[in-house]
């Protein structure tokens, strides 16, 4: 055999079994990302009293939910209350709306539902629009921040009963007709929150005596 080759092949050798010892330890790895983290707004992972995925997603759903309180924080009636033109939606039908849609997604993801259980409480906020715009209103800030922290204790005692197995089951037809698993369904709700801050924040800038600034 030619020297060069013997090199190559040992060359080769070497680096296939770094390679082999590199994949061996990605399950360590993974193993140990299912572990409970540190506790904090700030860190998203696995969270104590749920499996590792659930506690994950609900880390990402706390964070975005802080977020959102912090852009109402102090707001009064008549900013919640206004509105910035005829085809817009005020920042309390906003709040109301991200408890609706939540609502929507427990009864679909823990009781198979296609459709609100109580339709006379959450139809109008879950739609907006003109009637949105005649009836929600005349509310303080705790009112809508009462709602939305009821609701998410709802959501995460049932998701406490449930395991990263339930968290992966396919609906086969969910948007547009396509498969879509629960982690999806309650992905959406946090991006959903995420979407609706934007607008709140671009409502609350345009707040009678509004000065501006901020993201």
């Amino acid at each position: 055999m030619k020297p060069y080759l013997t090199t190559n092949r040992r060359a080769f050798i070497k680096t296939t079994a770094t390679l082999t010892a590199g994949l061996t330890a990605i399950p360590t790895m993974l193993m140990a990302a299912d572990t409970p983290v540190e506790e904090g707004i700030h860190i998203i992972g696995p969270k104590e009293g749920f499996s590792p995925q659930i506690g994950t997603l609900v880390s990402m759903m706390n964070w975005m939910r802080d977020t959102v309180l912090r852009s109402v924080k102090g707001l009064k009636q008549e900013e919640l209350d206004y509105l910035h033109d005829a085809k817009s939606n005020t920042i309390g039908a906003m709040l109301l709306h991200l408890a609706a849609t939540e609502v929507f997604y427990q009864g679909n993801t823990f009781e198979g539902l296609r459709d609100f259980k109580d339709k006379a409480t959450w139809s109008i906020p879950m739609s907006l629009g003109e009637q949105g715009r005649k009836t929600i209103k005349g509310h303080d800030l705790a009112y809508y921040v009462n709602i939305l922290t009821e609701t998410r204790e709802k959501t995460l005692t049932e998701l406490r009963k449930r395991d990263d197995k339930w968290l992966m089951t396919v609906d086969p037809k969910f948007f547009g007709g396509q498969p879509t698993n629960n982690y999806c369904k309650w992905f959406h709700v946090v991006e959903h929150e995420s979407n609706h801050n934007g607008q709140i924040k671009y409502i609350k800038g345009r707040l009678p005596g509004a000065t501006g600034g901020g993201d």
